[in-house]
């Protein structure tokens, strides 16, 4: 995913680990803790799904995700590009995670894109702080290109970036 103009400032407080720009994607099916040979033959479905195409957008404003009352992800929700992200996902989400052996994810499409996640061990004063630098990012003159989908796994160090891309599929033009 190219993304441009994506700024955050000022720098995140303890607790928050900001994403490489090399991270940031929007999920098609987080196919979770499978072994490899399950997440490549979901990976060899990627060229069934018609709907599937090259993306541009921008984001709507930023929104804590995960457990209402101890949020875990700040994420940038898609606005413009939303509709045609939100049939990928619904078109593609249930075949890829059937395909891998993963749990059903029956919640609406919700395309997103992750930009930092609150440690776990985040005391609640710490979460409120994450939360409120979160409300200081304007996203919404940040343009976006999705021009391909990708098989992501954990990256051998995890100092410098979180994920890896394992394959990627280029949409045709």
């Amino acid at each position: 995913m190219q993304v441009d103009a994506l700024r955050m400032h000022p720098a995140p407080p303890p607790r928050v680990r900001v994403f490489a720009t090399s991270d940031l994607h929007v999920t098609l099916g987080f196919l979770g803790s499978v072994d490899e040979s399950d997440a490549r033959r979901a990976w060899d479905r990627i060229g069934d799904f018609p709907s599937f195409r090259s993306v541009t957008g921008s984001f709507s404003g930023i929104e804590p995700l995960g457990h209402p009352g101890k949020p875990s992800a700040l994420c940038a929700m898609v606005d413009d590009g939303r509709e045609p992200l939100a049939e990928m996902i619904a078109e593609a989400r249930e075949t890829l995670l059937s395909a891998a052996g993963a749990p059903e994810d029956t919640r609406p499409p919700l395309p997103h894109m992750t930009l930092a996640r609150i440690q776990r061990r985040a005391k609640a004063a710490e979460r409120r702080q994450a939360l409120r630098w979160a409300d200081t990012i304007d996203v919404r003159a940040v343009a976006f290109t999705a021009p391909s989908v990708a098989l992501y796994t954990w990256a051998d160090d995890r100092q410098d970036r979180l994920f890896r891309i394992v394959e990627r599929h280029v949409f045709d033009s």
